[in-house]
This record gives C-alpha cells, sequence and structure tokens, in this order.
C-alpha cells in the first residue's frame, strides 16, 4: 500500500448571516408576488361580474339607475330551472326558464333585522308590461299569470316587476342562480347539513335519504332544496318549508365561521356562483356585495326570520295553483314599507318541516316552566308561517 500525503483538514466555511433587510426583501417580494396574483383574480374577477348586469326597472317601468344601500336593502332572489347548459339531463328536457324560487330579502336600515319572504312559483298574480330585454315591443300586461311563468314574459326583470306590483315595496337588486350556481356555492360553502324527520325517497329529483342529520354538498343538496314531491303533501308550500330548513342552517354555519365578514372567504364564495349567476347592474360592484354581507353579518341569528306569504289553494281551472290572501300579506307588505321588524316569538313552520327534537324539547320545557320568549319588537301576528334561523328545524 502506498502512503498518501496526508491533506490538511480546512474548517468549514462559517454561512454568511443574512442581513434584516435581506430577510424583509425576500417576504417583500413574496407578498408583492401574492398582491399581483390576487390582483389579477380580482381584474379578471370583476370584468366577469360587470359583465353579468342586467337592467331592473320599478313597478312603473322606469329603470333603477342607481341603489343605495345605506337605507333599507331590498333583494330579488330567483332560482331559475332553466337547463339551458346544465351539462346533465337528469334535471329535465331543455325548455322555457321559469322562476323555480322566489325569495324577496330585506335588510333593516338599523341592522338589526333582516327576512326572506318565500312566494310560491305556483301563485296567481297580476303582471305589469314588461321590457323586452332583447330590444323591441314591451311584453303586454296580463291580469292573471302564474309566477313562474314570469321569466318568460320579459326575463327576470319582469319576475321582479311583478313582485313589486304585489307588494308595493321598490327592490332595486336582483340575483338569479341556476341548477350549477347551487351546486358551485354548496361546495364553496362545504356543504350544509340538514335533519330529516322521515326518509326522503323522491324519484323525481332522484333524491334517497335516510332520517337523521346529512351534510349535503353538490347536486344532493340542489335536489333537496328541488324535491316537493318527497316531503310533506307534495306541494310546493311544502318545499318552502323545506328550503327553509337548508336555509337556516346555511346562515348558522355562515355566522358561526364569520364567513360573512371574511373578504377572502366571500370572494370565494361569490367567484363560486358568479359564472351561474345573473346580477342586476347595482350588484356588479364586489364593495358594494362584501358591504351587504358585513351588514347581514350584524343581524343576530333570533332576528333572522324566514317567513312563506300567506296564500289559499284555487280551485277549477287553476286547481293546483294559490291565491295571495290578502289582508294577511298586506300585513308583511305594510312592515316592509316602514321598515319594521319581521320577527316570530316563536317558530310557525306549517308543512313541511317541523321542529328538532333537541328545539322541541327546549320549547316543551319552556312552556312547563311557564317562561316564554320576550322580545322588545312587535312580533308576528298567528297566521304568518315561517321560522328564525336560530332555530333548528327538520325535512318533514
Amino acid at each position: 500500500m502506498t502512503n498518501q500525503p496526508l491533506r490538511p483538514v480546512r474548517a468549514p466555511k462559517p454561512k454568511e448571516k443574512k442581513s434584516p433587510k435581506f430577510w424583509l426583501s425576500v417576504i417583500g417580494g413574496s407578498v408583492a408576488v401574492v398582491l399581483v396574483a390576487i390582483s389579477a383574480i380580482a381584474i379578471t374577477f370583476l370584468s366577469q361580474l360587470s359583465a353579468t348586469g342586467i337592467d331592473v326597472y320599478d313597478a312603473d317601468g322606469d329603470k333603477y339607475e342607481a341603489a343605495n344601500i345605506n337605507g333599507p336593502v331590498n333583494i330579488l332572489l330567483i332560482g331559475s330551472d332553466s337547463r339551458e347548459g346544465q351539462g346533465s339531463t337528469k334535471y329535465g328536457p331543455v325548455g322555457n326558464a321559469l322562476a323555480d324560487v322566489v325569495i324577496l330579502l330585506h335588510l333593516s336600515q338599523d341592522r338589526t333585522n333582516a327576512v326572506a319572504i318565500s312566494f310560491p312559483r305556483d301563485l296567481m298574480v297580476e303582471v305589469p308590461s314588461c321590457p323586452n330585454p332583447d330590444g323591441g315591443e314591451r311584453f303586454p300586461p296580463s291580469d292573471y299569470m302564474q309566477l313562474n311563468a314570469t321569466m318568460n314574459n320579459g326575463g327576470p326583470a319582469c319576475t321582479l316587476m311583478t313582485i313589486q306590483r304585489l307588494t308595493g315595496i321598490n327592490i332595486p337588486h336582483l340575483a338569479m342562480v341556476d341548477f350549477k350556481g347551487v351546486i358551485a356555492m354548496s361546495q364553496a360553502v362545504g356543504g350544509v347539513t340538514v335533519c330529516l324527520a322521515e326518509p326522503i325517497q323522491d324519484d323525481y329529483t332522484q333524491l334517497y335519504l335516510d332520517a337523521g342529520e346529512h351534510t349535503l354538498v353538490g347536486e344532493q343538496a340542489l335536489a333537496f332544496l328541488r324535491t316537493r314531491h318527497g316531503v310533506g303533501d307534495g306541494s310546493d308550500l311544502s318545499r318552502i318549508s323545506n328550503q327553509q330548513v337548508f336555509l337556516t342552517s346555511l346562515m348558522r354555519k355562515l355566522k358561526d365561521r364569520g364567513t360573512l365578514t371574511n373578504p377572502i372567504a366571500m370572494f370565494n364564495l361569490a367567484s363560486a356562483a358568479l359564472e351561474n349567476m345573473t346580477l342586476s347592474k347595482s350588484l356588479t360592484n364586489v364593495a358594494t356585495i362584501l358591504g351587504m354581507a358585513q351588514e347581514v353579518a350584524k343581524v343576530d341569528l333570533d332576528k333572522i326570520t324566514f317567513i312563506k306569504l300567506p296564500v289559499y289553494s284555487l280551485s277549477g281551472d287553476y286547481a293546483g295553483r294559490v291565491g295571495i290572501i290578502d289582508d294577511q300579506a298586506q300585513v308583511l307588505f305594510d312592515k316592509l314599507a316602514a321598515d319594521a321588524p319581521l320577527v316570530f316569538a316563536e317558530p310557525n313552520i306549517g308543512q313541511g318541516a317541523t321542529l328538532s327534537e333537541e328545539e322541541q324539547a327546549a320549547l316543551d320545557a319552556a312552556a312547563e316552566a311557564g317562561t316564554e320568549a320576550s322580545t322588545s319588537e312587535e312580533t308576528l301576528p298567528d297566521f304568518i308561517q315561517g321560522t328564525r334561523a336560530d332555530v333548528e328545524t327538520c325535512s318533514n
């Protein structure tokens, strides 16, 4: 073996210590990259949002030029049952788009109360002359038309004009969501947990659920909101109660997780729905949407009310449709016009839903103890049906 000369071992060169300025520059550069990415997304989002804006009109047909959100806020939410471009045949054949869900949202000026009034799609109403969104002659008025068919008389703007004529309330904001939008939004919030007092077996929407709790997301959430044959007596009124089971649970989730006050979470939620929504021009401003969400977040859950419009069943040629109970509905409309609270002392749910076992037990215990819910506000009369966002109800 040949002896090799030993080489001197050099001590490792000490690592150069980075100065605070170096790390600040790295962090600053990373933040800059993130901000650029967010800005690019925001610009794309804003351009898409602006492109969706449609003109909306008051009951007399005059266009809303601007909307003030500093006072009471009224928004008409429409769920369209259009099958156009939905990417699935399970929803049925493509045909005329109808207003499957119609809900008037009202936020009080002092931000202490909010209400969502559901109008049955089968409601027979007087329809004003509506502008043609494609130009040309206006659509003629009608003395008696089913509410969901107003979409064919001038699009969602005509549905909005009809509700304004019916209620006497100015509604400068409109948001219409289709099937894919409901699916996307349910996915964006991570699903909504609902309670079923009875199983749902509905061949029409292909919804099959056992009794108990279920977290609904995607197409299953859509099917739950659409089902009418699987709950109550199979009527649209039962479906409204079922929808309120979903919507109250959604509100509790959004409030509990602080989503309504989290700009990033709201941005993600809005982005998920944007591609499938039609908005009035008054809602094409992101600051307006975020501002509204933050205002709703100020309202306590027991002051967020979900109401059914008072109606009665028609007969003869209009069997299966409903008419409005004028004097009872006028109580709601007068309160809305005066920006007065619409609150329940206790839920008055109606068919299609029931109190959860926990809620019923608490109610029974309060009754046995002789204690009743108290509020400083005037509560709704017994003939008004609905519930509150703080109350868990179950599909029935």
